[in-house]
């Protein structure tokens, strides 16, 4: 955990200009709802625009025909998303970029948009991963090489409750995968403090609403499918796991995860098997989480046995934490929830705006 700094980076109390790209899906609704009763950016709305393929129909959409939650009755339809074009973006002055676009769209816009000066917040995974190895799950292909792999050195990967310093000052925040953001914050602070025997690998267990495949259809997000069912997938290679190993500092024998479907819209919940290199207390256990989230409003950590429930977390921006030690104070099972809609994607990227910004990190988010 890191000490608060409350020094702004914007250098101005006028609220910013911000826009989405790619606010027809899931997460970019949710960006969208989060922007427009934002409490800093009142006074200058939000803009919307569709991908790159939306782009191509050259007519203006509405919001509120898109995400129809978000029309306010007896009120016209107020909230247009443009055509993507980088012309349009200058012009209107916007400064601050959420990408809720594709991998390979994201990697090829955050260049783009940081030759023109506008900072960049991208929701996929095209510029979470350092390694490359762990990148090749994505078969992502720069056009510039050299000025990707210089790009990639300088993203942030947006975990608040991990890097807000660096995320203060970044041009380019990688907002984090919503299971990894799960697991994360579960496991550093005890990797951190060094408690952990990792010659005992850790198991990592989490159950996803079907929101987090995203909202094209598939066989397997079918109702059919996923209803009355519950599955694990991608065993052994889910592209999210290179996370787990580049921010908690483990290899591949030290940590295995496996991700399920749950049949429900949405919402995460992480049970992590792991050891202790000595026997310890659950008072000793809770302290150290404690201690470790003190500066981070949007984790709150449960005492001993009173484990999360996805039902406390969803369309919240909270990570719950809580924890059971067993009777010989060694094994431990750490249990997370948040939802994958919002501490997993917009609510946490929302986060790492106001912490951009030098803003109260909860604000817009409670």
């Amino acid at each position: 955990m890191e000490e608060e700094d409350t020094v702004a980076t914007t250098g101005s109390n006028a609220a910013p200009r911000v826009a989405v790209a790619g606010v027809s899906g899931y997460a970019g609704g949710e960006l969208a709802r989060l922007l427009l009763r934002h409490p800093r950016l009142a006074g200058v709305r939000p803009a919307f625009l569709g991908r790159a393929a939306e782009s191509e129909t050259k007519s203006t959409a509405w919001l509120e025909d898109l995400h129809p939650q978000l029309g306010v009755p007896g009120t016209a339809q107020s909230n247009p998303v443009h055509p993507f074009s980088w012309e349009w973006l200058v012009d209107s002055g916007i400064e601050f970029l959420f990408l809720a676009t594709p991998h390979e769209q994201s990697r090829e816009w955050a260049p783009e948009a940081l030759k023109r000066g506008i900072k960049v917040i991208d929701l996929s995974g095209a510029w979470r991963l350092k390694d490359a190895k762990n990148r090749e799950v994505y078969h992502l292909h720069d056009a510039d090489p050299t000025q990707a792999a210089k790009l990639q050195d300088e993203a942030v990967y947006g975990c608040p409750e991990l890097h807000r310093k660096e995320i203060r000052t970044a041009r380019l925040v990688a907002n984090p995968g919503c299971y990894p953001t799960s697991v994360i914050l579960a496991l550093a602070p005890l990797v951190q403090a060094g408690l952990v025997d990792l010659s005992h690998e850790i198991i990592c267990d989490s159950k996803s609403g079907v929101s987090g495949a995203g909202k094209a259809p598939s066989a397997k997000t079918h109702f059919m499918y996923a209803a009355d069912n519950l599955s694990a997938y991608a065993v052994f290679g889910h592209r999210h796991t290179g996370e787990l190993f580049e921010q908690l500092h483990l290899n591949p024998d030290q940590i295995q995860f496996t991700p399920h479907l749950l049949p429900i819209p949405r919402g995460i919940l992480s049970t992590i098997y792991l050891r202790l290199k000595t026997a310890t207390t659950p008072e000793a256990v809770h302290q150290i989480l404690t201690n470790f989230y003190s500066g981070s409003p949007m984790v709150r950590v449960h005492p001993a046995q009173q484990l999360p429930q996805i039902q406390h977390i969803v369309r919240t921006n909270f990570c719950d934490v809580g924890f059971a030690l067993a009777k010989d104070g060694k094994r431990l099972i750490m249990v997370s929830c948040l939802d994958n809609l919002l501490k997993g994607a917009a609510g946490q990227a929302v986060q790492n705006l106001n912490v951009m910004c030098g803003w109260a990190e909860e604000e817009g988010l409670l």
